[in-house]
């Protein structure tokens, strides 16, 4: 297991699928963990990483509900695992609900099914009302709150470091994905971009929920390509994404390209 330094006192883990990104803060007592993932083996393999630190796992983060994003192992220690309030409440909802598991199933990569724990999914806590950071005693971690990818969903901008760890959004192997649950999906993740948009100044490297790391302008240039897709999408017009073109990295996204935008069209032809 390796955690790939990007910034002082930031670290990185990809996983194996979908270059799913986990994000570890390093502080004075300890290590805030953001999005830990995905298999058992990977997250007992971070667990042992920060022991070789000495940095045990004092806090943890979950930048939106998704499934990926709110997994937990018993290695990992029983440290407060924190989201937004919209956040913590779906993950509620969702475990509350009889046959939980056998709804997430259908979302979990066949490949990897066997080695995802489902025993500790979910149990996130809200953050305090009003909290504009995350609770803990490190580097000052600023939570950055829209609903474009879900609700809920946060980046968030370690201040001292110029780091933004930016949820599922800004990635270069996956289109945005929006939430076509919502009254306003295309408004809402254009809103989320002009969210990210407002730090990039701050920025000097970025974490993607999946997909590669990169560098300031590289944050930018990402907000621009999704800015673009959505507004295609919008639009009704075909966007020129190399996330969906001929080399586009997962042969895949353009099915969940052609989803969304159906399931679009569908909702105009309805209002």
């Amino acid at each position: 297991m390796t955690l790939e330094p990007i910034a002082e006192g930031v670290l990185v883990h990809e996983s194996e699928c979908i270059q799913s990104r986990a994000t570890v803060v390093l502080g004075p007592s300890g290590a805030l963990v953001v999005d830990p993932g995905i298999t058992r083996t990977e997250l007992a393999g971070i667990a042992a990483a920060l022991r070789e630190l000495e940095q045990p796992v004092v806090a943890a983060f979950a930048t939106h509900p998704d499934w990926d994003h709110v997994l937990w192992h018993a290695e990992l220690g029983n440290a407060p695992r924190y989201g937004t309030a919209a956040c913590a409440a779906a993950t509620t909802e969702l475990l509350a609900r009889p046959g939980w598991q056998e709804e997430l199933a259908p979302w979990l990569p066949p490949e990897f099914i066997d080695d995802i724990p489902m025993e500790l999914l979910g149990l996130i806590t809200a953050v305090p009302d009003a909290s504009t950071h995350v609770p803990w005693r490190g580097p000052a971690v600023r939570i950055l709150e829209h609903r474009g990818h879900a609700a809920g969903h946060a980046a968030l901008l370690v201040e001292e470091r110029g780091v933004l760890v930016a949820g599922d959004m800004v990635s270069d192997i996956l289109v945005p994905f929006l939430d076509l649950g919502a009254s306003d999906p295309i408004g809402d993740y254009l809103a989320g971009l002009d969210v990210l948009e407002g730090v990039a100044a701050a920025v000097n490297a970025f974490v993607p929920g999946h997909g590669s790391v990169g560098d300031g302008a590289e944050l930018r240039a990402r907000i621009a390509l999704d800015r673009a897709y959505v507004s295609a999408l919008r639009d009704g017009e075909e966007p020129a994404d190399p996330r969906i073109g001929s080399s586009a990295p997962l042969d895949w996204m353009v099915d969940v390209h052609r989803a969304q935008a159906d399931a679009l069209a569908g909702r105009s032809l309805v209002e």
